[in-house]
């Protein structure tokens, strides 16, 4: 039943990211865009979106610019993240990075211009959203996005390599890379659905622990998936050094801190009855994919 969400919501957003672009005057780099966008991965920041619409009761009209936008945000990110100078990953969902693809100058490209199409794309005239909406998005999504968001997480990531760092350092670092992301997918439906300030927070940072969840997810299917599962080289992270939680407290003990997390998370969308239904169905699909 997820896994036909997953596919249905998907199919969605690359209908309206190939829309999108065949609108647009043509230029060698939309291959390689097209290329690290659509028709990869699972999508589940775009479900995530939709699943919060429902539970604020937002027509899901509104939110396909929202998550075509999250999407290029996170593919240009993937794509930075496999460059040489980064992660040096030379697959990503199940097949060749882009820089492996199109080259590296061509990959550092074509995510540069999915950064921008972001927020052409939330603030298009054709988008039914008011001025404030747009103004506010694009300001919130221009912090997760830059050097206080995932810019600045992907840093610490690579800094953070062969280095023991503590449980608070490893939480900042990947809530930055990983969570502002998802804070993003739950604020900004609470800004469509004209939340007021504190539901905006508590959303948002509702939306960081999904994100820490998801991260945890990741960082389990490294060490115990299987390239098929992932998409991508296993086993990475211990190769590279890197900080995580598992590395940190052990995998029990992640373990254990990963079923918390979700049950804290749960709680707190309890109050909301069955229009959290959607939402708690993918939280649990994140928890219990891989670990």
């Amino acid at each position: 039943m997820i896994n036909k969400k997953l596919i249905k919501n998907a199919k969605k957003i690359d209908f309206f990211l190939l829309s999108y672009l065949k609108k647009q005057s043509k230029s060698l780099l939309v291959a390689p865009m097209k290329y690290g966008v659509i028709s990869g991965g699972k999508k589940i920041r775009s479900s995530i979106i939709f699943d919060t619409g429902k539970l604020l009761k937002v027509n899901e009209n509104k939110l396909l610019s929202i998550c075509a936008a999250v999407e290029c945000i996170h593919s240009y990110s993937l794509i930075h993240d496999d460059l040489p100078c980064m992660d040096n990953d030379s697959i990503r969902r199940g097949k060749p990075s882009t820089h492996k693809k199109y080259g590296e100058a061509t990959a550092v490209l074509a995510g540069n211009s999915l950064l921008t199409l972001a927020f052409e794309i939330i603030v298009d005239k054709r988008n039914s959203l008011t001025s404030n909406q747009k103004n506010e998005i694009v300001s919130l999504l221009s912090n997760f996005a830059g050097h206080t968001g995932i810019a600045g997480g992907q840093e610490l990531d690579l800094k953070f390599e062969n280095k023991k760092k503590s449980l608070r350092q490893i939480i900042d670092m990947q809530s930055k890379k990983t969570g502002k992301l998802f804070n993003f997918c739950l604020q900004s439906v609470a800004i469509i659905a004209n939340c007021n300030k504190r539901e905006k927070f508590f959303f948002g940072k509702l939306g960081e622990e999904i994100g820490l969840l998801f991260q945890l997810a990741d960082d389990f299917l490294d060490i115990k998936g299987s390239k098929k599962l992932v998409g991508k080289p296993i086993k990475k992270d211990k190769k590279k050094g890197k900080s995580t939680l598992i590395k940190l407290m052990g995998y029990n003990n992640s373990l254990r801190y990963a079923e918390k997390l979700k049950k804290k998370i749960l709680l707190k969308l309890k109050k909301h009855g069955k229009n959290a239904t959607e939402l708690i169905e993918t939280i649990e699909f994140i928890k219990g994919r891989n670990f």
